[in-house]
């Protein structure tokens, strides 16, 4: 009997664990009869830093849960698990592998990586690779170099008037709705004695068969990785995320706005969206995350409205055009000349800082923080402390489970950090322990007095704030933004600015005494 020669596919289309969108611009012509999808779990992109079990897991149970679906759609899909004997572990490795089984007469098609590093290694390769631009995004990287080239130092808010005129997004002819393009200053509001008003909170998506699997395989493969999978309930389906989105617009956009930036004991959520997992997975497209919030179906108000869409179509773009405008070199800026490495106890909560115990408690127990955690407890502690920002994006990296190296990079290195010298924001987002007291219920149960820089009960945040000012007066205090911090500072009598910035070098030598990554390899 002779058997009939099995033809090669066409194309081997990659798709990795950002990229679950299956009719994203690398499936464009695409041929069921010709085409394999190829997805790849690896050890090495799960090591890469000392990963939160959590972020591990959602991104295998959703890759998983798409290479179902895809197979569902009669589409063909070689999918590698992590432990299976072939792997090679990581990207150019186990793609060499699977092309040299298949031998395409085509190409290997890839979405634009949204990590420089995976790129870099991916172009290193002796293999037909075509890179696709990422269509999932409202501004294309063209679009924002012209931007930039146009506006070499434009800011958030310069973009974000661009894409509202763009996208005519809350526009009524060229001006904005409501006669203001933000309403930051009605987004400040805490949540004062009486704490925060009824919420409900997000939808949960108890484990399947699927992620049950995923779970066991993280809890075995990973065991010593910070992070818990106890209730283990997120989103890792595309349905699933649109049930989120749709659970958000109805019950907490209307108070999202003017709670943004609350924080609250025990509350990890709040009023937020908990999108930003979806939405950097793909599992979720922006455009439908924004037809979703102006249609409005909770009649939220406009402050709420525009403070979503902001962060969204302004905040979200920015930071990705930031980024691929200036990897590789932005990964080494460090304009503070910080040297520290990153405290153990980001990884563990083990402090008596009620503010800090709180947030990186949220961030073990569902590889997630709000925004405002995440840059004035989180971020700025460490920029106080003077951490390099690589380390606090490293950090990020491995504890989150919506950090892509795209948007983390400059949030943290950028944003929190101040570490490119005012690309990503005018001044550092420096405060001093009053900012959490006022914003928050932390103070009030905790050892330390905010009002405070010296004393055995002075909040480490307050000490750190002045002496954080002393350090850096001189690159600092000629910013017209930090001209009322400097006058604050020029008050304090001379003896007790040196005693706080003598206490301040003993906290900072105390505090990152014990560190838990490895000197950071940078891009």
């Amino acid at each position: 009997m002779i058997r009939k020669k099995t033809r090669p596919p066409r194309n081997l289309i990659l798709v990795m664990g950002d990229q679950l969108d299956g009719a994203s611009a690398a499936f464009h012509g695409f041929d069921a009869a010709q085409d394999i999808i190829l997805q790849m779990e690896l050890r090495e992109e799960a090591s890469t830093v000392p990963q939160n079990k959590r972020r591990i897991a959602f991104f295998f149970s959703a890759m998983r849960h798409f290479r179902d679906e895809q197979r569902a759609l009669g589409r063909q899909v070689w999918y590698t698990e992590l432990d299976d004997p072939e792997n090679r572990q990581s990207f150019p490795a186990e793609l060499q592998r699977r092309f040299d089984q298949a031998r395409p007469d085509g190409e290997i098609i890839v979405l634009e990586p949204g990590d420089y590093r995976v790129r870099a290694a991916l172009e290193a390769l002796d293999l037909p690779i075509r890179f696709i631009e990422d269509d999932h995004f409202l501004c294309s990287r063209s679009e924002f170099q012209a931007l930039i080239a146009a506006n070499p130092t434009m800011i958030l808010e310069t973009f974000y008037r661009a894409m509202r005129r763009k996208l005519n997004v809350l526009m009524e002819g060229e001006e904005p709705v409501g006669g203001q393009w933000n309403f930051d200053r009605d987004n400040r509001k805490s949540f004062g004695r009486k704490g925060p008003p009824l919420m409900i909170p997000p939808p949960r998506f108890p484990a399947d068969d699927t992620t049950r699997a995923v779970l066991d395989l993280v809890e075995r493969s990973f065991p010593d990785n910070p992070g818990s999978l106890q209730d283990f309930a997120i989103p890792v389906t595309r349905a699933q995320a649109l049930q989120s989105l749709d659970d958000f617009v109805r019950h907490r956009l209307p108070d999202f706005g003017r709670f943004q930036d609350a924080m609250a004991g025990g509350q990890a959520f709040l009023f937020h969206s908990v999108l930003s997992g979806p939405l950097n997975l793909h599992l979720l497209r922006p455009l439908e995350v924004l037809r979703a919030v102006l249609a409005n179906p909770s009649n939220a108000p406009l402050n709420a409205v525009e403070g979503f869409v902001r962060q969204l179509i302004g905040w979200r773009e920015f930071v990705r055009g930031i980024y691929w405008h200036l990897m590789p070199d932005y990964a080494a800026r460090n304009a503070m000349g910080a040297t520290l490495p990153m405290p153990r106890f980001y990884w563990t909560g083990d402090t008596d800082m009620r503010c800090l115990h709180e947030a990186i408690g949220h961030t073990i127990d569902h590889a997630y923080a709000h925004h405002i955690e995440r840059l004035m407890v989180l971020g700025e502690f460490a920029l106080l402390l003077g951490v390099r920002p690589y380390d606090v994006h490293r950090w990020h990296m491995s504890m989150f489970w919506d950090a892509i190296d795209w948007v983390s990079l400059p949030n943290t290195l950028g944003m929190s950090q101040h570490g490119d010298g005012g690309v990503m924001g005018t001044k550092p987002y420096a405060a001093s322990g009053a900012y959490i007291d006022r914003m928050s219920d932390h103070c009030g149960r905790c050892r330390y007095h905010p009002g405070k820089s010296l004393g055995e009960d002075a909040c480490p945040f307050t000490t750190l704030y002045w002496d954080f000012l002393a350090r850096h007066r001189r690159k600092l205090s000629r910013n017209p933004r930090m001209r009322g911090p400097y006058q604050n500072l020029m008050r304090k009598p001379a003896k007790d600015v040196l005693a706080i910035r003598r206490r301040a070098t003993a906290l900072r030598k105390e505090l990152t005494r014990e560190t838990f990554l490895r000197e950071p390899d940078q891009a």
